[in-house]
């Protein structure tokens, strides 16, 4: 097959829904299917995909606690048009397939089937309170013939805007990449207890009310060290005033990591803890932490309760609890056979969701929904 996959947001900024785009075209090559990426870009980014073709220029929206980068270019038609004419794609795949404006201009445009993938949890993404948007967003579901959402979470919000019979196919995770065999950071390699946070710095990862955890964290644990791996965002600032002088020491701030070197800082982790507040339909950094045997510490989101089990594979604690966020990482610490059963118990089920068989259901799916087309 000859597929489109059409990402709404940024492909040369790191986000999850490009990593997916990404993992579902590498594991389609594998299996001999030809595949070209459709998304806006902001930069010059050696070493992306030689089947990318960037399309309109994205410009960051903060709102809600994060930042959308997507392309509202009014110069995409033609391009698109061109595109899809000389291309002739089996599918087209449009991830956040509402979003506009390059997957609503490639809805408009697409004479093949059209396969769209929700991953978002949150109303602003559809901007369904609008009642001026109504009609267009309505108008641009029509043109989908297959419906995917990541989680139960997904489905659901969606659903109560755009009912469908949806497929609930979740993202995956290289477990070849994201391998406890991975090389150690030695800088990182003494008698410190290792916590880590990896993400945006973003108000919806809940990275200040960690930052506030882990005071109190060092008054039980004071030979610790918190890790907080992921590129600045326009809070940064903030959260570096927000540490106490008795933490500056213990707080190391590494900035964007290659995404080559993310698995050997999860290798060093003790614990890894993912506070966020909401908006979260998935989290791939638990899947990604529990593929290298990890001990997670995460908020009690519906969102993350698809993957992590309380008391299972991690402890979950209600988001914005900093004395129950302290509490869990001080347990999951002073108790390293908990640490190494739930880590254990974690590398397990993260087998489940190799991309490999991630992306053989979304080629099954793709079959069926094409079939059904004729």
């Amino acid at each position: 097959m000859k597929i489109a996959l059409v990402s709404a947001y940024d492909y040369t900024y790191p986000g999850g829904v490009g990593n997916h785009v990404s993992a579902l075209s590498q594991e389609f090559i594998k299996m001999g299917h030809t595949t070209y990426i459709l998304a806006p870009g902001s930069r010059n980014s050696p070493g992306l995909s030689d089947n990318y073709i960037p399309i309109g220029r994205s410009i960051p929206f903060p709102g809600s606690g994060s930042v959308a980068r997507i392309t509202l270019s009014p110069w995409l038609y033609k391009k698109v048009k061109t595109i899809l004419e000389h291309e002739k794609f089996d599918i087209i795949h449009l991830h956040e397939p509402l979003c506009p404006t390059l997957c609503t201009t490639v809805l408009s445009l697409s004479q093949t089937a059209n396969i769209g993938t929700f991953h978002a949890v949150d109303s602003r993404s559809y901007l369904v309170g609008r009642p001026i948007t109504r009609p267009l967003l309505r108008k641009w579901f029509s043109k989908l013939d297959g419906w995917i959402a990541v989680s139960k979470t997904a489905m659901e919000f969606t659903y109560k805007h755009f009912p469908a019979d949806y497929c609930i196919i979740p993202n995956g995770v290289d477990i070849t990449h994201f391998s406890p065999d991975v090389p150690t950071l030695k800088e990182f390699m003494d008698d410190k207890i290792n916590i880590l946070f990896v993400g945006r710095q973003e108000k919806r990862k809940g990275l200040n009310y960690l930052l506030e955890a882990y005071e109190l964290v060092r008054l039980e644990i004071p030979d610790s060290r918190l890790i907080i791996v992921g590129p600045s965002t326009r809070w940064s600032r903030k959260y570096e005033k927000q540490i106490v002088q008795d933490c500056q020491h213990s707080i190391v701030f590494t900035g964007s990591v290659a995404y080559a070197d993310l698995p050997r800082y999860y290798r060093i982790a003790d614990v890894v803890c993912s506070p966020a507040t909401g908006r979260e339909s998935f989290g791939m950094v638990l899947l990604e932490a529990m593929a290298l045997g990890k001990a997670i510490v995460a908020s009690n989101l519906p969102g993350y309760s698809n993957i992590l089990t309380h008391g299972v594979e991690g402890l979950m604690v209600p988001p914005g609890d900093v004395l129950g966020l302290t509490d869990a990482i001080v347990t999951l610490v002073k108790d390293e056979k908990s640490r190494k059963e739930m880590g254990a118990r974690g590398k397990l089920k993260a087998s489940k969701y190799h991309w490999e068989r991630v992306a053989k259901k979304v080629i099954e799916y793709y079959e069926s929904v094409t079939k059904r087309c004729l």
